[in-house]
Parts: structure tokens; sequence; C-alpha cells
């Protein structure tokens, strides 16, 4: 009889580990592994490096899941036009709302996208400042400064860069309120640009043209990619130069419908956007210097941003932004009148 116990008991221990080794192996088989691609603009390697990591942690913690996010960086027009020509974009993450209303009209994200998050799906803004060289040489401090005889100014192109449309109708908005016309705006801004010497296809390549080949006199480029070079590169080179007005830049997020159904990346593609409303999101979007949508987190960092009078873009053309594309930056609008180089 106590051979019979003694051998179960020890029939029951020895097979005690090779129990929690078979509960371990179906864990790690039942957990899976994801891979996203975001699409995004120029100027937010920096803030997606940090909010790949930060979600991957989440997403692990929440699920037992890993998920590896790659990233895809260009300017946002011509980012939206690989994703249409076939780049696999599981998300992107936008600076402008006709860009994504480019892949809304091939059917690669919903009609609806704007009501599918937040905030017209925009989990933060930013806005248009100056970068200039250290202790602001040419006593650059408005937008008339950019006019000036022998300023040289920096930005990207229009037709393929988000930010630069900004800079652009940053600039027309302040000469349409200033001067009080259509007409007047155009000259400003037709002037601007001849203080252009060359167009970059996207908002980092124009940051690189200004410091690394020390071209331009000042830098027209998003808040946040301004106080980055400022503050965490070049704190002994440049200073960020803050207009009396510019545009709010709302920057919107979508789901590529077809390639996460495709892939099977629905809910954690899903999941991956949302992360940027939450608390941790929002805080890693303060610390990039972008403006964050959840108020008690732009209050908490409300000194790091610029204080300065904002208007939207139906402030300054009523349609909003598809009225403005095809105004300013379809091919023969505005700005291929604008700019004509001899």
């Amino acid at each position: 009889m106590l051979t019979h116990i003694f051998n179960a008991r020890f029939i029951r221990h020895a097979l005690y580990p090779l129990g929690l080794l078979a509960l371990l192996l179906a864990f790690n088989v039942s957990a899976k592994e994801y891979t996203l691609l975001n699409v995004s603009y120029d100027v937010s390697r920096e803030l997606y490096r940090d909010v790949n990591a930060a979600f991957a942690d989440y997403w692990l913690k929440e699920t037992g899941d890993k998920v590896t996010i790659q990233q895809s960086h260009d300017g946002s027009t011509k980012q939206a036009a690989a994703v249409i020509a076939g780049l696999e974009a599981d998300v992107v993450t936008m600076n402008q709302q006709t860009d994504v209303d480019k892949l809304a009209s091939k059917g690669l994200v919903s009609k609806d996208w704007r009501t599918r998050f937040p905030d017209n799906s925009a989990p933060y803004t930013s806005t248009t400042v100056f970068l200039v060289r250290k202790g602001n040489p040419k006593n650059i401090k408005d937008w008339d400064d950019l006019v000036k005889s022998d300023n040289v100014v920096i930005l990207s192109n229009p037709k393929t860069s988000g930010n630069a449309r900004y800079s652009y109708l940053a600039a027309w908005g302040y000469a349409l309120r200033k001067l009080g016309s259509e007409e007047k705006a155009q000259e400003f801004v037709t002037q601007l640009f001849k203080h252009v010497p060359v167009l970059s296809t996207g908002g980092r390549a124009a940051t690189n043209a200004f410091i690394q080949n020390n071209t331009g006199d000042v830098l027209l480029t998003f808040e946040n990619e301004a106080f980055l070079i400022a503050n965490d590169l070049g704190a002994d080179k440049f200073d960020v130069v803050i207009p009396s007005t510019s545009i709010e830049a709302d920057h919107p997020v979508a789901i590529i419908d077809p390639i996460v159904s495709k892939k099977g990346n629905e809910k954690v593609a899903e999941a991956y956007l949302n992360f940027l409303w939450t608390d941790a999101g929002q805080e890693i979007i303060a610390k990039h210097h972008y403006r964050p949508r959840n108020p008690e987190i732009l209050a908490r960092h409300a000194d790091e941003f610029a204080k300065l009078e904002l208007f939207s873009i139906n402030d300054i053309i009523p349609e909003g932004w598809a009225a403005a594309q095809r105004i300013h930056f379809a091919d023969g609008g505005l700005f291929d009148q604008i700019y004509k180089k001899e």
C-alpha cells in the first residue's frame, strides 16, 4: 500500500515540471507576432520611434503578443502617392487631411475616416514657426521680414510636402488678414518665394539643407521640428522665432483597411492608433513638441509651446482643405503661378 502511495506521489511530482513546460509551450504557441507599417510624413521620425516602443510594451502586457512597427517617412503627399501605388501601409499618420482623402478616394481608407477616432482623427496639432541662426543675425521677427531683400528662406515643396503647404498657407493667411485682399496675399507670397532658392521634397530634407549644408537665413517648418533642432540638436547654433500669427496644423491618422484585412492586423492597427489618445501617448506627443489634444496634458506642458495667434484653414479659405488644394496646389494652381524660377 505504501509502495503504491509513494509511486503515485513520485509520478505526480516528476510530471509537474513537464506539465509546467507544456503550459509554457502552449502559451508561446498561442502568443502571436504582428508587424505593422506606419507610413508617415517627413519630420515625425523621432515621435513615432518613441510611440512605437511604448505601444509594443503596452501591447505585450495587455495581450502577450509581440508587435513590431516599421516606419516610412517622406513628404506627406509623396507618401500618400506611394501607398496608392502599392506601398502596403497598415496605417498612415499624415500632416494634412487632403492626403488621407486621396487614400479614401481610392478605397484604401474608409470614407468616414474622420469619425473613426476622436478629434476628427487628429491626435495632435502643430503650427509653422521660424528657425534662424544663433543670435538671429538678420533680425527676423515676423512674416514681413522674410521678404527683405537679402534674406534666403528655406522650406520644402508644397506640391509634395504638407509641412510646406502649411508654411505657404500661414504666409497667405498672415498677408490676407493684414493686407485685406486675396490679390495682396498673392503678391506677398509671390515675393516670399522669390527668396526661396530651392524646394526640397520633404520637411526633413529642408531641415538638412538648413542645418547641415548651412543654406539660408531662416527655415520655415513645424514647431516640433524647430524646437527639436534648437533644443536637442543645436542649442548653440540656432534660435526659434515665433511669428505674431500662424496656422494651426492638424495631423490626421487612418487605417488602410484592405491591407490590415489581408494581413489580419485589424485589431492591433486600431489599438496602435488609439494609443495616441491615451495619457501615455499624449505625453510622448508633448515630449516631442507636438500639441496634445488632452487639455490637461497640454496645460501641463503649456510653457513648452509658442504663444501666438493661431488661425485655421477655414478662417482663410472657408471651404477648407479641398478648396485649398484645388485653388493653390493642384497643377496649374496659384502655387505653380507663383513659383516660377527663371
